[in-house]
């Protein structure tokens, strides 16, 4: 809808990746669309992780207080005052996207609370570069590629490894006049090994595409 959006990822490992971690998450964050940026409203996450289930919940106010829960409760909770003007991972993720496409730079700091987790996503800028397909993606031209780096600030030692520590996302403008950019490939750290991610299609009301088979 206009000034609002939805993201919501719905993940799983396989073979062997699923031999070493058994998880499988289901996340999604609304909220409101502003230029070059965007303010989440509402987050949730179902993760199951070799057998422990974990559910956290979190609301964004509009004058910057969070409140947050994760089930069962970690033992060392984030305190309000931590959380206050932070956005969940999600979000983070499409502030850069929209920040990217209006200002032409990936540099961005972004204080990040799920419910469990506090700690800060910091992007910089790491040139424009020409893809070619690979991966099974036909994707060819030029992307601007993000380094990502996590910063954990109050992190479950026993989880402070879990998720993305830093990586690489080339994000593309693949429709004209939009005003945010869409990651066409990833390279991701991750506790598994490296994880590589090529987005296979995007519809909209100005294109159709279909990049990998």
């Amino acid at each position: 809808n206009p000034g609002r959006y939805a993201v919501s990822v719905d993940y799983a490992t396989t073979g062997l990746a699923g031999l070493v971690i058994d998880q499988k998450t289901y996340a999604v964050a609304h909220g409101q669309l502003v230029p070059g940026s965007a303010i989440p409203a509402s987050f949730r996450n179902q993760t199951t992780r070799n057998g422990v289930e974990r559910n956290s919940q979190v609301s964004y106010s509009a004058n910057g207080a969070v409140q947050g829960s994760s089930s069962p409760a970690p033992s060392n909770v984030v305190a309000p005052e931590a959380a206050r003007g932070t956005v969940d991972n999600l979000s983070a993720y499409l502030r850069l996207e929209r920040q990217l496409a209006t200002k032409g730079t990936c540099a961005l700091t972004v204080p990040v609370f799920d419910g469990r987790h506090r700690y800060d996503l910091v992007f910089t800028d790491g040139g424009r570069q020409t893809l070619q397909p690979e991966g099974g993606q036909n994707f060819e031209g030029v992307a601007t590629a993000c380094k990502m780096t996590r910063y954990n600030r109050q992190v479950e030692e026993a989880e402070k490894d879990e998720g993305a520590q830093s990586g690489t996302i080339w994000c593309a403008r693949l429709i004209p006049g939009s005003d945010m950019m869409f990651p066409v490939r990833m390279k991701l750290a991750t506790s598994i090994g490296t994880v590589d991610a090529y987005l296979a299609d995007l519809q909209s009301s100005k294109v159709n595409l279909k990049l990998r088979d």
